[in-house]
């Protein structure tokens, strides 16, 4: 709406990619803040509350939290991009549609934990996976014939180093599909997932402007991809939305965002970085997301084949917390590794 303020009215800020993002972060912010209190005394009337792992003692205080907050924070994005981009603009398409098919996946998940009191009763490990590599494969075939670029870069090297064709397709859904399972594995401590997820949306909003800007792209050496500027405007305002989010969910949190959130923000990170060109970058952009993955496919191998665990519980914060570590200092320390971990991310941009 506000870009065709711009087109009708001549207001010539609204052109700014920027503008519009920051317009997009206030309005997701402020639907947030606002919503968010009325729906946390709704859960509570309802006894929407996520089932808490029974083997982490620490959390038996947090059985009567409402979950499902990701269901706030989303809508409140999809609004605040619906007033600020290009409405025919296919990458911002793929982002929303991102966001919704993820999170609508999430919620029939969450919906069925609630209502069975069981963690184990939402939608099976076949359904879930099954719905979620469909939204993947419907958004990679819009950028394939939309013209997304299929040539692979990795870090430090400033030219592809092959074109991948129609293979690509089979890359962008694994790595949606990956990014949205370690959020969600990650988000197992207050506000621990949140900031992370913040932080890189920061990095890869940061590289998907440079690349749909002719000047920035050719200085930095990177590709120009005409039009993935409009999906910052999607990116700053799920920021806002999880800022607003965190005001709630920071320890001792008031409501959970559930699989509703984890696994649209997990995918839509995972969408950035196609449109980035960073993949591989993601490795490191997502660090605390991989190190949390990492954790439970060790454990899970090692078990299988020595019958030994590697830690005292997976994923890896549990692990911190069975050792005696404080639930507020596990959060706080993992949200500086991401930080440290993003802007060296960024630092590679130059060094190539």
């Amino acid at each position: 709406m506000f870009y065709y303020f711009y087109e009708l009215l001549n207001i010539n800020i609204f052109q700014y990619i920027s503008v519009r993002a920051g317009i997009a972060f206030f309005i997701a912010l402020s639907l947030t803040m606002f919503l968010m209190p009325k729906y946390i005394k709704w859960a509570k009337s309802k006894k929407a509350n996520q089932p808490i792992n029974k083997w982490v003692k620490a959390h038996e205080n947090k059985k009567f939290t409402p979950t499902m907050g990701g269901a706030i924070f989303i809508l409140a994005t999809i609004i605040a991009s619906l007033f600020t981009i290009k409405i025919n603009n296919l990458y911002a398409i793929g982002g929303l549609i991102t966001l919704i098919g993820f999170a609508a996946v999430g919620m029939k998940d969450d919906l069925g934990k609630i209502l069975s009191g069981d963690n184990l009763q939402g939608l099976s490990a076949k359904a879930k996976m099954g719905l979620l590599i469909i939204i993947s494969l419907i958004v990679s075939l819009i950028l394939y014939f939309n013209g997304m670029p299929t040539t692979f870069y990795v870090p430090f090297i400033k030219t592809p180093l092959f074109d991948m064709g129609y293979y690509s397709i089979a890359l962008w859904v694994v790595v949606m599909i990956a990014s949205s399972n370690a959020v969600n594995l990650t988000d197992g401590l207050d506000g621990l997932a949140t900031v992370p997820t913040i932080i890189a949306l920061s990095t890869l909003g940061i590289i998907v402007y440079i690349m749909g800007h002719a000047i920035f792209s050719s200085y930095l050496l990177l590709p120009n991809i005409k039009g993935i500027g409009e999906v910052v405007i999607i990116a700053a305002a799920l920021a806002g939305g999880l800022l607003g989010f965190l005001w709630y969910n920071s320890y001792p949190a008031e409501v959970f965002m559930g699989d509703t959130g984890s696994l649209a923000i997990g995918a839509f990170l995972g969408y950035m970085a196609i449109l980035a060109k960073s993949e591989i970058l993601l490795i490191l952009i997502g660090i605390i997301f991989v190190i949390e993955t990492v954790s439970v496919i060790l454990q899970v191998g090692s078990y299988k084949l020595r019958k030994k665990r590697i830690f005292l519980m997976a994923p890896i914060h549990h692990h911190f917390e069975m050792k005696g570590w404080d639930e507020s200092k596990i959060i706080v320390r993992f949200w500086m590794i991401a930080m440290v971990a993003n802007l060296i991310a960024l630092i590679t941009l130059k060094i190539r």
